[in-house]
């Protein structure tokens, strides 16, 4: 007996029990049977049991059949119906054990067997025809019309279908069009055609009849009618006119353009209805114009605009009817009885554009080459930017329709939105629209999400998208002419340093940090993580790019896709401005998984073929200047990074590779060849920049060798050369100025190390001082001869270019030279003097250098003002150096700029000087020549401004001036000529010192070091200066106090201390001493311990502009008032008395000798500086020396000149305001002061009449008990007191205050002379003055008379009511009335009077 499968059974079980199933020939619960299908022609076998087919099919086939009793051989059918039989089915012959898919791949033949049966015609005799020419812009096709143009079923003969109704009622129209009847003629010319008649009198125009209670409505509606044209008829023309102008002033505007719609619709056209609608809308009583409207740009919210003149609107066409379409609609037509104008609007012809602008803004519109199409110019159709959008007369395409085509479902209108973009961004960001455009596009497209658009685009599977997108990015972050200008600069004076590309940093206030501890407060790095990608993108658009993946999409695009070359250059520069963004930036781009080894195999391979054409399809297996590029950016970002590429990346045999062999030896084009090398020997130069590549210089000395010695025959040659090589050589150059210094540290570094004893110290480099003293006379020699390249007009420009680089270069040599153990003094001493006779004195009197020197004013960034302006395409997000168009303007960079070369020559004479000290005489002439004599004029009052734009080429001219400034250090004690101009350098050197930035560290500690504290700079100081300054005060004042006799003694006993004052500052700046040394390596020439080119990030100059006062900031900063009130320490630390009166001292100095340094500080913040004198201590100000110093600055910035530039309502620099400031000193004075009289004047001074009201509040109203003890007189108060009583005092709080404090006794003569006047000048003028005024105001003044009438202090009365003016000679401060004036007694009566009218 079989058993019943279990749960636990495996599969060979079941088979087993299958088997034994099979062989016992058992009935089955179950029969599977085949049934027939009928629709073949098949006959089943109905008859056969279960058995006999179970049988049968187990004998065949060896399967499994199960039927099921009781099924129905078919489906009941939904819908009886027979069943449906192919006819090409029966035909085929099928078997059944058939496979389907064998079937069907032998009946499915591939495409390619039907095309190469194509036989294509001989057309060679056939005759071609062209289309004729019609005005329509499509062929003629029967369109449907209105429902009432349409003839009715009734009027035809027979039934007809729609389509022969269409037909007939065209005709009938075309029939009545071409016969007017002459009664409407005449009709429409009359003037009675106005809004409510009709053209034809048989039938009414406006009323239908519709909504009439009476069974026929249209007798209704002609009687109307023809009343209406009876009392048109009955008035004359002036009555119509009259009354229309009255239906116009009443009815709404909508319903008149309503009315007017209804009858446009209703008229067939004709010249009379045009004449009388040209006579409605051209009348004057007509006041309604039609509004433009402008869209909404979803993702362009602001849209660029075009200015334009005024020009009346144009008038709309009339709406489109049915004798204008081309092909009559008939009736016949099925759903065609009714014409739809709005939807025929695009087959209208163009409007032409409008002939002038108008003073509304429009829209901007670009071609597909990114260039504005002005709003009037009619561009043909067949450009393609004509389209059905908004102004369709117009031609282009503007940003938003552009946004909304680059997410076009079509991939050729995204590839043409995103290429169009991409040429708009090019030119915007070249500045071509800044003159015709309002707002910047840069910034529009920025804030509509174009970094999102274009991120999404790299992400495209299609090539050409994600090709214009990389080309749109790359126009977006690149500037060609940016990175043209840093190419031009890096032969220059530590020309390889640069800025990072970092927005401005702007501290955002995080509330959710508030009140919390350090310790829980979340790090700028997570916060960073924590920000979404808008909001890193909306503030760093580069930093919001690596956030979305940029990196790992662009390696897969160069590993994966392997685009076009223009795609890969597009890429690479990317990359390149990436890598500038910042060192952190630098590192992602090394860290990013696989990209520099991509870059490294496919675009600088080791070996390459010889491409077949100039312009080769692919250009991977080739090497790329751009990839050398990437590489020498990367390698600027730090010596670490720089190490990773020489030694991970393979890129030290890629430079053996490439400068072996000169570049006319290598397999590609001479161009090509040119500037990779060129890329190459600047990518080396920066590597041994840091102490690398060492190795490399001495294995590839003779390519080195072979290749100046080919250089010296090009220059020899007739001709110019060529800007590729003079960029090649200028390269070279470099790489050995960079050598050479690196030599020089070698015995520094060995015998560093043997000192240090296992502590961690540089090793010294391979390269040692004898590998490199062998090419200076080589490169001596070339100079020489390229000196004499200027007297050639072909070779002039050139030997311009070239000469700077052998100066730096003979520089460098000499410097290091000094520092050898080798050197020998008596040798190079007359080296140096065979040097400057033969070479550098006559290069700086040749002709050709004088007049490269004429225009050191017009190529400065810091005297012309109009080159430090932001460029408005220069977005904060995005930062860049807006180098458009450098070419073609004046500047520093541009060939005619003599900066270069006077940054080699002021560099070679300064090194040359302090070896041979004898030689300084010689170059008296440099700083004595008329044009520097100028420019150092111009510089000591210019005030540059500070950006991204401008701090590269600022960084470069501040180098010029402190060399120049440099050598006056040298020539002013020795050479009388020179002395004489010692006051600019001394202004210049004021002014550089706050303008130098980050990385220029070095150079501020040598300016404070020599220049700024020297004697012999100050030259008032030893020529009568103290002398003068105490005669011109006597002179101004008749009766000097004794504070003001002692400013010249003050003035000598400062210009005595000036090594101590120094001594002062530099401590005061010990701060920067890391920042000092990381300078002083660089422009020492120590490359072992530099650490990275990439200066520190823009955040402002290295020194503040009131450095002056950094001595009294930071006393306050330690000791100053805490925000409990009291002093945060109770003695001062130890020198603080010595600290605070050099720094007196030398403020002092500035303002009576070189007022024009400090301008750069507003007076509010110097008042705001000098008041740490008495927030810093209880008694510092008390101190003799501090208060006879502090006393004399009171002196000068209270004078005459100075006071009307006093402003108070603006806050002082680091300040939120100077209320905040005048309350902690008033609260001090009442603690310390004591009554002192310059603590006394320093709080009085921002009582002036002219400042905020709030000040005298706090002084009358919360800190009114300093009034006993404020006894400043009239003589020692040395601002006017007219400024505090005029004009009248307006706040009714504080008058009620003054009257108070007088009234009470807090507020006296003898404790408050100058405030008690100034209380009596008020309040005299507020009781008596004429003026009208509210009535609240004019109780209080009847009020306050009454009150001081009544005063029992005779004095007090006196004083009130017969004040006359303040005069501040008289003992009492003001002068009075021998008895009232008869008005103001008049006034005094009838306040008298009426109070006892009251009385009464």
């Amino acid at each position: 007996m079989l058993r019943r499968p279990k749960p636990t059974d495996s599969e060979a079980d079941l088979l087993r029990e299958q088997e034994r199933f099979l062989t016992s020939g058992a009935p089955s619960a179950a029969c599977m049977v085949r049934r027939p299908d009928k629709r073949r022609g098949e006959a089943g076998d109905a008859e056969g049991d279960a058995d006999g087919v179970h049988g049968s099919e187990n004998e065949g086939h060896q399967k499994d059949m199960v039927t099921i009793e009781d099924l129905p051989d078919q489906l009941p059918s939904l819908t009886p119906a027979p069943p449906k039989k192919s006819r090409f089915k029966a035909s085929r012959v099928t078997f059944e054990d058939e496979d389907a898919g064998e079937r069907l791949d032998r009946h499915d033949t591939h495409i390619s067997a039907v095309l190469s049966k194509i036989v294509e015609r001989d057309t060679s005799c056939a005759p071609i025809s062209l289309p004729a020419s019609t005005g329509l812009a499509f062929p003629k096709v029967l369109h449907r019309s209105e429902t009432s143009s349409q003839v009715p079923s009734s009027s035809v003969k027979g039934r007809r279908s729609i389509f022969a109704r269409q037909i007939a009622a065209q005709r009938l129209k075309e029939a009545k069009a071409a016969k007017p009847s002459l009664a409407e003629a005449l009709q429409n010319s009359e003037p009675g055609g106005q809004i409510l008649s009709s053209d034809s009198g048989d039938r009414p125009r406006l009323v239908s009849g519709e909504g009439l209670l009476g069974t026929d409505s249209s007798v209704e509606t002609l009687r109307i009618h023809k009343e209406n044209q009876a009392k048109l008829e009955g008035m004359s023309q002036s009555e119509i006119l009259e009354e229309q102008k009255k239906l116009l002033s009443q009815l709404d505007p909508r319903l008149v353009e309503f009315i007017r719609s209804r009858k446009s619709l209703n008229d067939l056209p004709s010249e009379s209805t045009a004449e009388d609608k040209c006579s409605i809308e051209g009348s004057p009583a007509e006041n309604v114009e039609s509004k433009e409207s402008y869209n909404a740009a979803v993702l362009c919210p602001s849209p660029e605009e075009v200015e334009m003149e005024e020009e009346k609107e144009p008038k709309a066409p009339p709406p489109l009817t049915e004798e204008d379409l081309p092909v009559k609609p008939q009736k016949e037509w099925l759903h065609m009885d009714t014409l739809e104008p709005e939807k025929l609007e695009w087959m209208r012809d163009l409007p032409s554009p409008r002939k002038k602008g108008t003073r509304k803004a429009m829209l901007a519109r670009f071609d597909f080459t990114g260039t504005l199409i002005p709003p009037s110019e009619d561009l043909p159709t067949h450009l393609g930017l004509h389209h059905h959008g908004e102004e369709p007369e117009r031609a282009g395409y503007s940003l938003q329709e552009l946004f909304i085509l680059s997410r076009s479902q079509l991939i050729q209108q995204r590839s043409l939105a995103l290429n169009t973009l991409a040429c708009i961004i090019a030119k915007a960001r070249a500045g071509r629209y800044q003159s015709v455009l309002k707002g910047s596009v840069t910034s529009t497209l920025l804030d509509a999400g174009l970094l999102f658009l274009l991120r999404f685009a790299l992400d495209d599977n299609i090539e050409g998208v994600m090709s214009a997108a990389v080309h749109a990015l790359k126009a977006l972050l690149v500037c060609v002419e940016d990175e043209e200008c840093l190419d031009s600069t890096f032969s220059w004076y530590h020309g390889l340093a640069s800025f990072p590309l970092l927005p401005s940093s702007q501290e955002e206030e995080d509330e959710e940090d508030e009140g919390l501890s350090e310790s829980m407060k979340e790090t700028a790095k997570e916060k960073e993580e924590r920000k979404s990608d808008y909001d890193v993108a909306r503030q760093d658009v580069v930093k919001g790019l690596l956030k979305m993946k940029l990196l790992p999409r662009l390696r897969y695009i160069l590993e994966v896709i392997r685009p076009s070359p223009r795609v890969v250059q597009d890429i690479l520069l990317i990359l390149t401005r990436v890598a500038r963004h910042s060192s952190s930036a630098a590192s992602q781009v090394l860290d990013c998984p696989r990209l520099m080894e991509t870059v490294m195999s496919e675009f600088l391979p080791t070996s390459w073929e010889c491409p077949s054409s100039l312009s080769p399809v692919s250009i991977y297996g080739h090497p790329l200047a751009d990839a050398m590029k990437l590489l020498r950016v990367l390698a600027t970002s730090g010596r670490h990074a720089c190490a990773r590429l020489l030694n991970s990346l393979g890129v030290r045999e890629r430079l053996s590779c490439l400068l072996s062999a000169e570049p006319s030896e290598l397999l590609m084009e001479p161009n090509q060849a040119l500037g990779i090398t060129t890329e190459a020997y600047r990518l080396w130069a920066v590597a041994a920049s840091y102490g690398q590549a060492s190795q490399l210089y001495i294995d590839l000395y003779p390519a080195l060798v072979r290749s100046l010695q080919s250089a010296s025959s090009m220059m020899s040659a007739p001709h110019s050369l060529p800007f590729l090589q003079l960029n090649r050589l200028s390269a070279l150059l470099s790489l050995l100025t960079q050598v050479t210094h690196t030599a020089g540290c070698h015995e520094e570094l060995q015998a560093g190390m043997v000192r240090a004893q296992g502590e961690e110290c540089p090793p010294p480099p391979p390269v040692s001082w004898g590998h490199v003293s062998g090419l200076q006379p080589l490169l001596l020699g070339h100079l020489k001869a390229v000196f004499k390249g200027l007297d050639d007009p072909v070779q002039k420009d050139s030997s311009l270019t070239l000469i700077p680089a052998y100066l730096i270069y003979l520089q460098a040599y000499y410097h290091q030279l000094s520092r050898q153990t080798c050197f020998k003094p008596v040798e190079t001493l007359q080296e140096l003097e065979s040097l400057t006779s033969e070479l550098l004195l006559p290069l700086m009197c040749h002709s050709s250098v004088q007049g490269l020197m004429k225009n050191i004013r017009s190529s400065s960034v810091v005297c012309n003002d109009q080159l430090s302006l932001l460029h408005p395409e220069i977005t904060p997000n995005l930062p860049g150096l807006a180098c458009s168009g450098w070419r073609d303007r004046p500047g520093l960079v541009v060939p005619s700029s003599p900066f270069p070369l006077l940054a080699g020559l002021g560099l070679l004479c300064n090194t040359i000087t302090d070896i041979h000290k004898g030689l300084s005489r010689k170059f008296a002439g440099l700083l004595l020549s008329d044009s520097v004599i100028g420019y150092l004029q111009s510089c000591s009052h210019a005030t540059p401004t500070l950006s991204h734009r401008t701090s590269w080429l600022l960084q470069h001219e501040h180098h010029v001036l402190y060399l120049l400034l440099r050598l006056a250090h040298r020539l002013v004690p020795i050479e009388l000529e020179v002395a004489k101009h010692a006051s600019l350098y001394h202004q210049v050197a004021l002014v550089l010192l706050p303008w130098l930035l980050p990385g220029s560290e070095y150079l501020a500690h040598e300016l404070l070091s020599t220049v700024i504290f020297s004697k012999d700079f100050i030259s008032e100081g030893h020529s009568g200066g103290p002398e003068a300054v105490e005669l011109g005060e006597l002179r101004l004042h008749t009766q000097p106090s004794p504070s003001l006799q002692t400013v010249g003694a003050l003035l000598r006993e400062a210009c005595s201390q000036l090594p101590s004052i120094r001594g002062c500052y530099l401590t005061h700046l010990a701060h920067l001493e890391q920042s000092v040394l990381t300078s002083r390596n660089v422009y020492l020439g120590r490359n072992p311990w530099i650490s990275s080119h990439l200066l520190p990030e823009l955040t402002g100059p290295t020194l503040p502009s009131d450095w002056p006062y950094i001595p009294l900031i930071s006393l306050y900063e330690r000791t100053g008032v805490s925000e409990g009130g009291g002093l945060a320490v109770e003695e001062l630390p130890h020198g603080s008395l010595q600290a605070v009166t050099h720094c007196l001292q030398w403020l002092l100095l500035l303002e009576v000798w070189r007022e024009e340094a400090l301008k750069v500080v507003p007076p509010v913040a110097k008042l705001a500086r000098l008041s740490c004198v008495f927030l810093s201590s209880s008694d510092l100000f008390l101190e003799r020396p501090v208060q006879r110093l502090t006393w004399g600055l009171f002196r000068l910035l209270t004078r005459e000149s100075r006071l009307d530039s006093l402003d108070l309502d603006v806050p002082p620099p680091g300040l939120a305001s100077f209320q905040d400031l005048y309350t902690a000193l008033l609260s001090q004075y009442e603690a310390v002061s004591f009554g002192d009289r310059l603590f006394g004047c320093w709080v009085l001074l921002p009582l002036q009449r002219r400042y905020s009201v709030s000040l005298r509040l706090a002084v009358f109203g919360e800190h009114v008990g300093m009034l006993r003890s404020l006894g400043v007189t009239m003589e020692q108060l040395s601002v006017p007191i007219e400024r505090f009583t005029s004009p009248p005092e307006d706040s009714l709080p504080l008058l009620h205050l003054y009257f108070r404090c007088l009234v009470t006794g807090t507020l006296r003569l003898s404790w408050c002379p100058v405030l008690y006047v100034v209380a009596l000048s008020h309040i005299n003028s507020f009781i008596f003055s004429q003026d009208a005024a509210v009535q609240e105001v004019e109780a209080a003044r009847m009020s306050m008379l009454r009150k001081i009438y009544y005063l029992t202090d005779e004095v007090l009365r006196n004083h009130l009511l017969l004040f006359r003016l303040p005069r501040q000679h008289l003992q009492l401060g003001f002068d009075m009335y021998e008895q009232l004036p008869t008005i103001r007694a008049k006034r005094l009566e009838t306040v008298r009077g009426l109070q006892d009218d009251k009385g009464d």
